[in-house]
């Protein structure tokens, strides 16, 4: 809850955030998952006469994949849809939106086009090790052409 000041005579105000909306609720649940695990027993005389387990699991299908749960016989896991929803995924810090993490850091946003650290550094460096591949082949040919006239000289001696 916030606390808002009004006008001059009003005073203090509560007001609430609109962060605990059901949509944020519901939004919050699909994301992160709901696992409700219970063991009821009625037992009489100690002598149990009836047990009951609950297993149950509330999450959207993609964090149910990311997670490993278990689904019902007959889903096709083969689609395009289902290895997307396996596949890993990151919020750009630019745009907000959701993009598969391997891009996200090693090449960029497919959205707004925003690149991490790690992608600049990657595309910097094979300019600079192409760079390097000239100066070794230029060592290594004056290293040959040095030891092809040092081979005379030992012939000689």
């Amino acid at each position: 809850m916030t606390v808002a000041r009004g006008g001059s005579n009003r005073g203090m105000e509560p007001q609430r955030s609109r962060e605990g909306t059901l949509i944020h609720v519901v939004e919050t649940l699909l994301d992160k998952g709901l696992v409700l695990n219970a063991d009821i027993m009625v037992s009489v005389a100690g002598v149990e006469l009836l047990g009951i387990r609950i297993r149950a699991a509330l999450a959207s299908f993609e964090t149910a994949a990311r997670y490993g749960l278990e689904f019902p016989a007959g889903t096709n896991t083969e689609t395009v849809a289902w290895r997307q929803a396996i596949e890993t995924k990151e919020t750009c810090p630019e745009c907000g939106k959701s993009s598969p993490v391997d891009k996200l850091l090693n090449e960029f946003c497919p959205w707004c086009g925003w690149q991490s650290a790690q992608a600049l550094q990657n595309n910097s460096q094979p300019a600079h090790s192409s760079a390097q591949a000239v100066e070794t082949d230029e060592d290594q040919q004056a290293a040959a052409t040095a030891e092809d006239e040092e081979e005379p000289a030992r012939k000689q001696s």
